[in-house]
């Protein structure tokens, strides 16, 4: 009896078909159910952001730091932990932040010191300050002040000029930060006088060494200098902006003071580590400009003389190109080696 081959074959794949259809039908199952069992992940920020600065507490970069960390904590309920780590210029934490995990967690609240100053004052550094990080935003900028112990025989940048001319080398100047030792040397050049160069890991504590008369002068951030010039434990010969500072209207200019030319002002900025996620360095922006803007923030800028200055991370890559080239070129131009 003849076998019909065709009607063989379509009852053999029936179960075939079948058992198929189940399989997929399991497969598909299980697949809801780990997609059910698996947790959503978190928006950021879920848990607590970890600002490190390189300067000691007290500095303005320090102040600077916790006055956006609580407005973004107000404003966000989001935990802004503070963490400084002074010391060798910046380059234990600027090396910190660049080692850590790109996930937003960790963000480097630093200056033109290790961002602009740096490259130009050492020949090798420990951290990339392009390579290494991502651009967040600018924070502020400002100027600086010149203050010296009130034991020294001088009223005016005109006689401290003077007088070092009659003891060259004998009067000292301290810095804690870049910005801080370039506004001395910078000055030094520009007066043609010769002081001793005494560095600190801080501008804080280059100010407890100027009040015990162990260093005669500093020109430093006014959010340092200021409150001791207003107690009258120190006195105030210029500052170091282009124009004379609203928190210190009778304080002239160090060009107007008698050093035509001089002008040297700082900057503050915000930054990840590299290969931190856009979204993630969108979202700090976007809570970083709102804290710098907002009225718990306002005493920290109002108090220190610091201008509110913030920036998209594109912007911020470019200032500091320019600013890294500026600094560049006025380090050269005072003939300091890099170490």
């Amino acid at each position: 009896m003849p076998i019909h081959t065709p009607a063989f074959a379509a009852q053999s794949s029936a179960p075939r078909a079948r058992r198929l259809t189940t399989m997929l039908g399991l497969l598909a199952a299980s697949a809801t159910m780990a997609l059910a069992a698996t947790p959503a992940r978190a928006e950021f920020p879920d848990k607590p952001i970890r600002f490190v600065v390189p300067f000691a507490a007290g500095s303005a970069t320090d102040q600077i730091a916790r006055a956006i960390g609580q407005a973004m904590t107000v404003d966000s309920k989001v935990t802004v932990v503070v963490d400084n780590k002074p010391g060798a210029n910046g380059f234990i934490a600027a090396s910190d932040v660049a080692k850590a995990a790109p996930d937003g967690y960790t963000v480097l609240i630093t200056t033109n010191t290790t961002h602009a100053a740096n490259e130009h004052l050492f020949k090798k550094l420990p951290y990339d300050p392009v390579k290494d990080f991502t651009p967040i935003t600018a924070l502020g900028k400002g100027g600086q002040i010149m203050v010296v112990n009130p034991q020294l025989p001088v009223n005016s940048v005109g006689d401290f000029i003077a007088l070092a001319k009659k003891q060259p080398g004998k009067l000292s100047f301290g810095s804690g930060s870049s910005s801080s030792r370039i506004a001395g040397e910078l000055f030094q050049q520009m007066a043609q006088i010769q002081l001793l160069h005494v560095p600190y890991k801080s501008n804080p504590l280059a100010v407890t060494d100027l009040l015990g008369n162990q260093i005669q002068m500093m020109i430093t951030d006014t959010a340092t200098g200021l409150p001791q010039v207003n107690s009258g434990k120190l006195k105030a010969l210029g500052v170091s902006s282009k124009s004379r500072s609203p928190l210190a209207p009778n304080v002239p200019t160090i060009d107007e003071a008698g050093l035509k030319g001089y002008e040297m002002s700082y900057w503050f900025a915000a930054y990840a580590p590299a290969g931190t996620p856009k979204p993630v360095v969108d979202k700090l922006n976007a809570m970083m400009v709102k804290a710098a803007r907002s009225e718990s923030a306002s005493n920290f800028y109002r108090n220190s003389g610091t201008e509110v200055f913030t920036s998209t991370p594109a912007e911020l890559a470019a200032f500091q190109a320019k600013e890294s080239d500026k600094w560049g070129r006025i380090i050269r131009g005072a003939n300091i080696q890099p170490e």
